[in-house]
């Protein structure tokens, strides 16, 4: 099934007239129970469930409005991208999904306040971002499940990027993968803390979806995945509605680690990591035999999120003195 033919259903066959401009803002988000693996390629559909906390200020403000002109025009971070390369080529590929072909043209803005490509979620918040402009230029008013499910077929991720704190992104079994979308949880945890290690602002050289479709299909450690990653977000959910804090970041590191091992189990291996990246590992640990409640998650790339409590800020702070530390819940 194709994106186009399932979104049709959702929108007016004869594209609205589009407003002037309109600016959105859609977060980043980390997993704290991964989504590796697709089910169907098409539409982004998840082999297993995933839940994730928003990064708050942090992601992608993208403005759209409508130009005459005989092609889109698209900048990132206030810089031309040419319309022949991969960024601009999928914006516009999704655009049209959205609009007939005498619609007008559109100038596409998009802010990234986190790296691009470097494993910190940025076309999570990048495609979030640019379905909740385009419901607002076209006036199309899609409920959040729909909203949702149309943002996972641009990223995966982005899916949950739609909402801010503990998201929950359900797997689904229909073909359509309609039933495929994220929710907000309703748990606030106002003392949760995340912190960004960016080791390297490189882009990746294997990207997400293409380092997914190498792991299932040449990795034999895959095949236990989806049952361990169901596991952990039921223990995830246990722990969010305890705040239980230990269990969950004991937790979201297993699963970072379990499917980073599914990588590098693939052939060609597939490692993300960097000699930084290894390090850090080594210096949590340490830091938490010596007493520090001090855990963290990587996505596909090398950087690397901690997890801790307000109560531990100043402890990783001090070991870490280039983190940037994010409360979630600050403006709960």
């Amino acid at each position: 099934m194709k994106k186009s033919d399932v979104i049709q259903r959702y929108i007016p066959t004869k594209t609205p007239l589009p407003k002037e401009h309109v600016e959105v803002f859609a977060p980043s988000n980390i997993a704290l129970c991964k989504y590796w693996g697709k089910r169907d390629k098409e539409l982004n559909l998840p082999i297993n469930a995933s839940l994730s906390i928003s990064l708050g200020q942090l992601g992608s403000r993208t403005s759209l409005q409508p130009i005459d002109a005989a092609e889109d025009q698209v900048l990132l971070n206030d810089l031309s991208v040419d319309n022949s390369q991969s960024f601009a080529a999928k914006i516009i590929a999704y655009l049209d999904l959205f609009r007939t072909a005498d619609s007008p043209r559109i100038r596409v803005e998009t802010n990234n306040n986190i790296p691009t490509a470097a494993g910190l979620a940025s076309s999570a918040s990048g495609f979030a971002a640019l379905i909740k402009a385009i419901d607002q230029l076209y006036g199309y008013a899609l409920e959040p499940q729909v909203m949702s499910a149309f943002a996972r077929m641009g990223s995966g991720s982005a899916s949950r990027s739609l909402f801010d704190g503990f998201v929950q992104w359900h797997m689904g079994v229909r073909e359509d993968g309609m039933d495929s979308y994220a929710e907000l949880l309703p748990a606030q945890w106002p003392e949760f803390r995340l912190g960004l290690l960016t080791l390297t602002e490189a882009e990746k050289a294997v990207g997400s979806r293409a380092g997914m479709q190498r792991t299932l299909e040449t990795a034999h450690l895959y095949q236990s995945w989806p049952l361990q990653a169901a596991a952990d977000l039921e223990k995830l959910r246990s722990a969010i509605d305890d705040r239980d804090f230990h269990r969950l970041g004991q937790t979201a590191e297993q699963n970072a680690l379990s499917m980073h091992a599914t990588m590098i189990a693939s052939w060609p291996p597939l490692l993300y990591w960097q000699p930084e990246s290894v390090a850090t590992m080594q210096q949590i640990w340490q830091l938490r035999e010596s007493g520090i409640d001090l855990y963290f998650t990587m996505d596909a790339g090398p950087n690397i999120k901690l997890l801790f409590t307000a109560d531990q800020q100043q402890a990783v702070e001090q070991a870490f003195p280039e983190v940037q530390v994010i409360a979630p819940f600050a403006n709960a």
